[in-house]
């Protein structure tokens, strides 16, 4: 467990500060917590099960899941479900400082401690992020452990590989990329159903508007939505007319109706 962490007056102040205000006190609660959590490390690259999230800030499992979900669309930090590892970007800038001399020790220190990460989607990213600002030398590249592959470590002046040599994710994320707007549609949705008490208009209407936002639904999120939306039926509410409403207002959230469902406020008139 870390002794202290640093955190800028300027957290509250900053465009992503006010853009996690906007979303909420889940925001809020989450952001605070993931730069002061007891599991983190200088990076802010580290484990960070969702479940020790809500034990240790007293948010629902939901809230918290929740809350990390508008971190993410607020640029603040990205998660990996499979690892469960969460990198909050700007956190090393915070910790460490903003940029080191090449002769400062803690440059070895840094690259050790990103050594020792285990195999995640974010290694390249960070690396390419704090190369320069703490004279990493070695660059490590995630592969996919499904394919029974492990996290190989490059150097920084490595070439990169002849076309048709690279990893089957490399691979599949350029036919991604030169494929029709439809294909991309299909792979995407590859595998997702629309649960049959989710009327499909106001849905396909929602998740137009957050593309037109320039909010589409990842993975993680369309299933957030739909946890949100199962709680607002067992609620009583009307699911479509909640949908409806954020795609007229152009709201790229969800939110629960005030007041008792449409059907209770009748039985009470009655």
């Amino acid at each position: 467990m870390r002794d202290y962490s640093k955190v800028s007056p300027k957290f509250w102040t900053g465009e992503t500060g006010q853009e996690l205000a906007r979303r909420g006190s889940d925001a809020l609660v989450v952001a605070m917590y993931l730069m002061t959590s007891p599991h983190s490390n200088m990076l802010g690259l580290y484990y960070q099960p969702v479940l020790y999230m809500a034990e240790e800030t007293g948010l629902t499992p939901e809230g918290a899941s929740m809350g990390l979900q508008h971190c993410i669309e607020a640029g603040f930090c990205d998660y990996d479900h499979s690892s469960k590892m969460v990198w909050v970007f700007e956190m090393a800038s915070y910790q460490i400082g903003s940029e080191l001399l090449p002769t400062d020790k803690r440059c070895k220190g840094i690259q050790k401690d990103y050594n020792a990460l285990p195999n995640v989607p974010f290694l390249g990213p960070f690396f390419d992020q704090y190369r320069q600002k703490f004279h990493l030398a070695e660059k490590r590249e995630f592969v996919a452990k499904e394919k029974g592959l492990q996290s190989k470590t490059l150097s920084p002046l490595q070439a990169p590989s002849k076309p048709g040599t690279g990893t089957e994710q490399e691979q599949s994320k350029g036919k991604t990329e030169g494929a029709s707007p439809k294909e991309k549609t299909a792979e995407l949705d590859l595998g997702f159903v629309l649960p049959d008490w989710i009327p499909k208009e106001p849905w396909d209407g929602f998740v137009e508007m957050r593309k037109k936002q320039k909010k589409p639904l990842t993975d993680r999120a369309r299933d957030l939505k739909v946890s949100e939306l199962q709680r607002f039926q067992a609620a009583g509410h009307d699911i479509g007319a909640i949908l409806d409403r954020s795609t007229a207002n152009c709201w790229i959230d969800l939110y629960e109706p005030k007041g008792p469902p449409a059907g209770e406020q009748q039985r009470q008139i009655v």
